[in-house]
C-alpha cells in the first residue's frame, strides 16, 4: 500500500486552516448549536440557563451564527409520517470542466430540491428531492430542469432512487411544495376574494415551478 507524503510545509497550511476554522466555531457555538437541535424552540432564557451565561450573549452568539451563515432555525418534517410525499436522490453524470461546483449551486436553487452535494464515487453530484405525491413532477425534474441547467452535454445522465422507507430521516419543505398552504390567496376590496388564478390587473400567476401558467 502506497500513500502521498505531505510535505511539511503543507501539513503546517492545513493545521493552521483547521485551527482558524475551529476558532470560528467555537465550543459555546457547538454547545449552542447541540441544544439546538435538540429543541429549535428553546427560549434565549432557557438556553442560557442551560449554557450558563447570559441572554444576552446568547442573542449575540446566535446572531453571529445566523449573519456568518453558519446556523439557520427552521422547522423540518420528518418524512416518514407524511405518505403524500415522495422523497427521492438523483446521482447525476456531469462533465462540468471546472463549473461543476455552479451548476450544483444552480440546482440546488430548482423546484423541489432539498439539498445539492458534490461527490466521490460513480457519480458526480448527489441531489435529493421532495415532491408532493405527484410522479410527475419528479419526472420533470429529471428529464427538463436539470438537463436546463447547463451547456448542452455537460450533464451527461442521471439515475433516480425512490426512498421507499426511512428511519430518522427529517427534511426541510422545499419550494414548490405546499406553497399554496403557506400563502393564502390575498383579498380584495371589501374583503371578497379575488378570482382564483389571477392577479391585480388580470395577469396570470407564476406557479410554483417558476413556469407561467399556459
Amino acid at each position: 500500500m502506497t500513500g502521498q507524503i505531505i510535505p511539511q510545509k503543507d501539513r503546517r497550511v492545513g493545521w493552521q486552516l483547521g485551527k482558524t476554522m475551529r476558532e470560528v466555531f467555537d465550543k459555546l457555538d457547538r454547545r449552542l448549536s447541540r441544544l439546538l437541535a435538540e429543541n429549535g424552540g428553546a427560549s434565549v432564557n432557557e438556553l442560557a440557563t442551560r449554557l450558563q451565561i447570559s441572554p444576552p450573549t446568547v442573542r449575540a452568539r446566535l446572531k453571529s451564527l445566523v449573519e456568518r451563515n453558519l446556523l439557520k432555525i427552521v422547522g423540518v418534517l420528518n418524512v416518514s409520517e407524511r405518505p403524500e410525499l415522495i422523497s427521492a436522490i438523483i446521482g447525476i453524470h456531469a462533465n462540468g470542466q471546472g463549473t461543476l461546483n455552479e451548476i450544483a449551486r444552480r440546482m440546488a436553487r430548482l423546484p423541489f430540491v432539498t439539498s445539492v452535494s458534490i461527490v466521490t464515487g460513480r457519480y458526480d453530484i448527489i441531489a435529493e428531492v421532495l415532491i408532493e405525491g405527484d410522479m410527475e413532477d419528479l419526472y420533470r425534474v429529471t428529464s427538463e430542469l436539470l438537463p436546463g441547467l447547463a451547456e448542452p452535454g455537460a450533464i451527461r445522465g442521471s439515475e433516480t432512487f425512490v426512498v421507499m422507507k426511512s428511519h430518522n430521516r427529517w427534511l426541510g419543505v422545499p419550494k414548490g411544495v405546499w406553497e399554496e398552504a403557506a400563502d393564502p390567496p390575498p383579498r380584495g376590496r371589501g374583503g371578497r376574494d379575488r378570482p382564483a388564478g389571477k392577479h391585480e390587473g388580470g395577469a396570470s400567476p407564476t406557479l410554483a415551478t417558476g413556469e407561467k401558467e399556459r
